[in-house]
């Protein structure tokens, strides 16, 4: 798949503007060709020197853009504003 070419190889970075690592894989379904996550290998002098090798398994859902790097959704601000906004109805009928 062409979109596989272009995600590998993309630095992946944190909501901290961190590097989490590169793509290496797409995992996708293939009754749908919906993409399920990307595997993210954590850079660093270890991988290089091939000691070891960890891996980060990326739900699609939690990538917020994707251009010439792939930016992560803050998983835990956006729950926190959800509730935030929840919270306020219900002292709103109160």
């Amino acid at each position: 798949m062409r979109i596989v070419k272009e995600l590998v190889g993309k630095e992946v970075l944190g909501t901290d503007v961190t590097v989490m690592g590169k793509v290496v894989d797409v995992d996708f379904d293939i009754d749908t060709d919906e993409i399920v996550s990307i595997i993210v290998s954590k850079g660093g002098i270890q991988e290089s020197l091939n000691i070891s090798k960890s891996e980060l398994v990326v739900p699609y859902d939690m990538i917020h853009k994707i251009g010439d790097k792939i930016l992560l959704k803050d998983a835990f601000g956006e729950n926190l504003d959800q509730l935030e906004d929840e919270i306020q109805d219900l002292r709103s009928q109160l």
